[in-house]
């Protein structure tokens, strides 16, 4: 199974985020069919990433003026910056005007500001149950909110991934991984569905509660032993 193989939905927006992103295949594989808006010192992602940004949003407090006469082309929609929102949920705000239904935020989970990347996490969450779908990835880290239901993901084997829950959840099913799990209680803050290993295709399947799934495509269990390995791309 190819690195590539769980990018089966098509986004139509990436949303450029200022935190740190490493270019990998999947991640370029993600974004191609997308239309792409930047969040203020996302911009620094788009020359890595090939893309050309339509809409560059922020107070531009973090980019440097290199970058500002570079990108002097893009439109530009400037806020003060004592606004009450932050760049980047503008920025999606922004998409979701444009018609944006499923979403991938890139710089979203890595960073100097972890208080950025929590947030991000529960944007995507505050999304998820306005109907809309949004992968948050750092390139080489993955997060989706899992819906009450069947959850699929074709993820490359022997990757790892775990299920984190922000509630209680209840009647929690594991297909797939090295460690399966049926009808089981996963409480708030409980450690039991973290480090699992993709043996094939995953199906995850919760009842009521609220929990995500974090994949890391290019961090590799060795199929011969239990020694780990990172491999990145």
């Amino acid at each position: 199974m190819t690195l590539l193989a769980h990018i089966n939905k098509s986004y139509d927006f990436a949303i450029l985020l200022g935190g740190d992103v490493k270019v990998t295949d999947r991640l370029l594989f993600s974004i191609k069919n997308c239309r792409i808006i930047v969040a203020d010192g996302g911009i620094i992602h788009a020359d890595k990433l090939g893309v050309i940004p339509e809409i560059w949003v922020g107070d531009f407090d973090s980019t440097n003026h290199n970058l500002l006469e570079k990108w002097s082309s893009i439109k530009r929609i400037s806020y003060p910056s004592d606004k009450d929102l932050i760049d980047g949920e503008i920025a999606v705000n922004q998409s979701i005007k444009l018609g944006a239904k499923k979403i991938i935020l890139v710089g979203a989970l890595s960073g100097e500001r972890f208080d950025f990347a929590l947030q991000h996490i529960m944007f995507a969450i505050s999304l998820y149950k306005k109907n809309l779908e949004v992968l948050l990835t750092s390139g080489t880290e993955e997060v989706f909110v899992l819906k009450s239901g069947k959850n699929c993901f074709d993820l490359p084997k022997n990757s790892k991934f775990s299920i984190v829950a922000l509630s209680d959840v209840d009647n929690l099913h594991i297909i797939g991984g090295l460690y399966s799990i049926s009808n089981f209680s996963l409480s708030l803050g409980s450690s039991r569905t973290i480090s699992n290993v993709v043996e094939q295709n995953i199906t995850i399947t919760i009842g009521n509660g609220l929990a995500v799934l974090i994949a890391r495509p290019y961090d590799l269990q060795r199929s011969y032993n239990n020694e780990y390995t990172d491999t990145q791309v």
